[in-house]
């Protein structure tokens, strides 16, 4: 392996797009998100994304592969589900970043990555006057047909970085598991993290 992690620019999220498209529809078609993807809207996410100020998208390479991806923007940027538990609370999204997805392809896990993708993220949300970066993960039920026996949920790992689900902080959002004819909404719990004041 020869493994780099970096950042990319406009022009670079924009000639991997299909690569990157099609690394989030092959991770999350897993547990627990179980996610029936579509290039279309993959393709029409990473232009939006792409478009939101100060955005950032930190890849993972395995030479010219990209093997990983992590996104962080604004939390103002974001869809009106995505701000409205802030908002409704009168919490002032705009000193708040929003970390979006963290996919990695199973054989590279375990190597560190992830921790790459958080420093990253933090980094670019600090130095955009964040005070605090929060991030959604799906409620699945335990007993979901399609839960792995051996699954382990990343809450140890989240809450070794600092962060804590929010009580009462949770967002829908629509998508079509495999089993699934149509999209169906799918709660999303809000994790955490204020950064400490210099």
């Amino acid at each position: 392996m020869n493994l780099s992690i970096r950042a990319l620019t406009g022009d670079e999220i924009l000639a991997a797009v299909d690569d990157l498209a099609a690394l989030r529809m092959t991770v999350f078609a897993a547990w627990p998100y179980l996610y029936d993807g579509d290039e279309v809207y993959e393709r029409e996410y990473l232009h939006e994304f792409m478009q939101a100020p100060d955005g950032i998208l930190v890849a993972a390479c395995d030479g010219d592969r990209i093997v990983g991806a992590a996104t962080a923007s604004p939390m103002a940027a974001q869809k009106a589900e995505f701000r409205a538990p802030f908002e409704a609370r009168g919490l002032d999204v705009s000193r708040l970043f929003y970390f979006g997805e963290s996919v990695l392809l199973p054989e590279y896990r375990g190597q560190g990555i992830g921790h790459a993708f958080f420093d990253h993220r933090e980094g670019r949300a600090v130095r955009c006057g964040a005070t605090a970066a929060t991030f959604a993960a799906v409620i699945r039920p335990v007993d979901h047909p399609d839960r792995p026996v051996d699954y382990v949920p990343l809450d140890g790992f989240w809450r070794k970085r600092g962060y804590e689900p929010v009580e009462g902080f949770v967002t829908q959002l629509a998508w079509k598991d495999h089993r699934d004819a149509g999209e169906t909404p799918k709660p999303m719990q809000y994790w955490l993290r204020r950064f400490q004041s210099e």
